[in-house]
């Protein structure tokens, strides 16, 4: 039996597993500061911040989008392999086997997309830079890119484990020696 990985959808809702094309995302200055409670008493700053698009899928649960109980929507950023494992200094074909196996946490890949109009090579999400946007923006942009990608079960839902089990991870203080030396 055949599992199709994606479709092309005309769904004015935007669902978990929708891909979003050059998404803007406010990114602030690395010396953004919290303010000081004398701080907050005087008038806000203005901060200078940066727009940058990323090519993005929608993680938020398809029930809170569809039923608008969300403010802001998780979206993470994907890209090809290629461009991926050149922006990872000594990224090997070893590790890309482990992030295929999903034994690389923070990264989850999906396989390539061969629709007519919608090409694209293997893809790999980062969960490392998981951006919160408001939904109306999300709404927005579905629109705007009215004919767009959707990934299909049972991969968007594995895509989601992978997501859970990256933010879910627990670090013990002391952990149980080896077996194996």
């Amino acid at each position: 039996m055949d599992y199709p990985w994606y479709e092309v959808t005309e769904d004015k809702l935007p669902l978990q597993g929708d891909f979003l094309a050059r998404c803007p995302i406010l990114v602030p200055p690395n010396d953004f500061s919290v303010e000081t409670k004398e701080q907050q008493e005087q008038p806000s700053p203005e901060i200078q911040v940066k727009v940058e698009t990323f090519d993005v899928v929608i993680m938020s649960q398809s029930c809170d989008l569809a039923q608008r109980k969300l403010r802001t929507v998780l979206v993470c950023p994907h890209w090809s392999v290629e461009n991926f494992a050149q922006s990872q200094s000594g990224f090997s074909n070893k590790q890309l086997e482990q992030l295929r196996c999903g034994n690389l946490l923070g990264y989850h890949m999906l396989d390539k997309c061969s629709l007519p109009q919608y090409e694209r090579p293997i893809q790999i999400v980062d969960f490392r830079s998981t951006h919160s946007l408001p939904l109306d923006h999300i709404f927005a942009l579905a629109n705007r890119d009215l004919m767009r990608l959707r990934l299909l079960p049972p991969y968007r839902e594995h895509l989601a484990q992978a997501f859970a089990r990256f933010l879910m991870r627990v670090g013990l203080p002391t952990d149980i020696p080896r077996f194996i030396q």
